[in-house]
């Protein structure tokens, strides 16, 4: 019996990946940046800063070109496992590039800690981060994640093919400061063509009396909030969640094996008892989405909201909601998780592409992530379990194998004086298998 699962299970593969070839003939691979945050000029016109070491901090680390001043494009000339033992690296100076396109094979990985956005106009691309629970006790106050910083001066940002896992509180989050506009909250953000998976659902965050395992949450008051082309996995909930007076679009998604919750529309009225004015719905259109359920899966419905006396509302085309076997149709919403269905985009981009939901898996399983051309072991293992209706929400990394071990490898980089970006770009398509 389990030698016939095993063929079935390697010829379903084999076919999805004959399918996503064709694919490619039809929809063009994702490689410029799209959505609001796009507007974002990162680094250019800036100095190179070269990584050269994978060291938690010092001269040739990261976090120094982070925390660098002016203008700067963050190259590496490190490949390997970057240990930032347990301290978040919090950006503050604006206008900077990440290229981790530019590490030499297997990339550059992050482990036991994230990094939040405290700035704007930031471009980051191509890394892998395996935050983790690093061992920490419940109240430490170890609980990374990626994110957008509170302060209002964070916008003008993307993500754009990352791999993040086990995030302490959410893996990949948009902050506001609730009740006091979107000048003081996050905007102007895209997330896109990212694998973010496997939050951590019991383990060391504070709040102990919830299931923390969460994907993003786009903060009260954020607003042009674009999140294209990503691959959920095994994230309790927030596959995103929009919160109240929020704004933005969720467009191509990939779900799988959602907790209680997949894309949640919906503020919480306990939150904004002391304000005097109460948050609007968040406005927000959702198109072209595709669910599958999993294993740990106990949500009814894909879009929905759990305080109906709010009446949110949203737009929402083509999405698909499949059970674990991968056939049977889902609820795309739900009478008892209700939202108000608009007529209309309520926002948009101009110009921007859709796929047919039915495409989705293909494309963002074959195009997302932090270097598709050469996937490291955790984002190989949630693709299989997509297709093998496998794997489940998880307590600690260490259920799936723990922290990478990797050897360090090491190449020089000649950085021309003028036309980085076509240089950057070279190295782009090499990881993403185009070139």
């Amino acid at each position: 019996m389990r030698k016939t699962i095993t063929v079935v299970f390697i010829l379903l593969f084999v076919s999805a990946l004959v399918f996503a070839e064709a694919i490619t003939e039809v929809h063009e691979p994702p490689t410029d940046l799209i959505g609001w945050g796009a507007q974002s000029v990162g680094g250019a016109g800036g100095r190179v800063i070269k990584v050269t070491n994978l060291n938690a901090n010092g001269e040739g680390s990261f976090r120094a070109a982070l925390e660098a001043e002016g203008p700067r494009i963050i190259v590496f000339e490190v490949g390997g496992v970057i240990d930032l033992e347990k301290k978040q690296i919090k950006v503050k100076n604006p206008y900077v590039t990440i290229a981790g396109q530019t590490a030499p094979s297997p990339g550059i990985t992050i482990i036991r800690g994230g990094i939040t956005f405290n700035t704007h106009d930031v471009i980051m691309q191509h890394i892998f981060f395996r935050m983790g629970d690093a061992g920490a006790e419940i109240g430490e106050g170890y609980e990374p994640e990626i994110s957008t910083g509170a302060n209002g001066n964070a916008y003008n940002i993307v993500v754009d093919h990352c791999s993040i896992s086990w995030g302490v509180d959410e893996n990949l989050s948009v902050s506001g400061k609730r009740g006091t506009g979107p000048e003081n909250a996050s905007r102007n953000v895209t997330f896109s063509y990212n694998f973010i998976s496997e939050g951590l659902a019991w383990s060391v965050h504070s709040k102990q009396t919830m299931n923390h395992s969460m994907g993003t949450l786009v903060m009260d008051d954020c607003t042009n909030i674009a999140i294209i082309g990503n691959f959920y996995a095994h994230n309790y909930e927030r596959n995103p969640w929009f919160k109240g007076n929020s704004s933005g679009i969720v467009v191509n998604n990939l779900i799988y094996d959602p907790g209680a919750w997949s894309i949640r529309l919906s503020w919480i009225p306990k939150e904004w008892k002391d304000l005097e004015e109460k948050p609007g719905s968040p406005i927000v259109s959702i198109v072209g989405n595709y669910e599958k359920e999993g294993p740990s899966t106990e949500v009814v419905a894909m879009v929905g909201s759990n305080y109906p006396e709010n009446k949110e509302q949203g737009y929402l085309e083509d999405n698909v909601i499949y059970k674990i076997d991968g056939v049977t149709p889902g609820k795309v919403t739900d009478p008892s998780i209700p939202i108000v269905v608009l007529d209309e985009k309520p926002i948009w981009i101009d110009g921007l592409e859709v796929l047919p939901a039915e495409d989705v898996p293909e494309y963002v399983l074959k195009y997302s992530g932090a270097r598709p051309a050469e996937r490291d072991a955790v984002d190989r293992r949630l693709i299989e379990e997509f297709y093998s209706g496998t794997g489940k929400i998880i307590n600690s990394q260490d259920e799936v194998g723990g922290y990478p071990v990797v050897e360090p490898t090491y190449r020089a980089l000649d950085v021309p004086e003028t036309g980085i970006e076509e240089w950057l770009q070279g190295y782009t398509l090499e990881v993403m298998g185009l070139k």
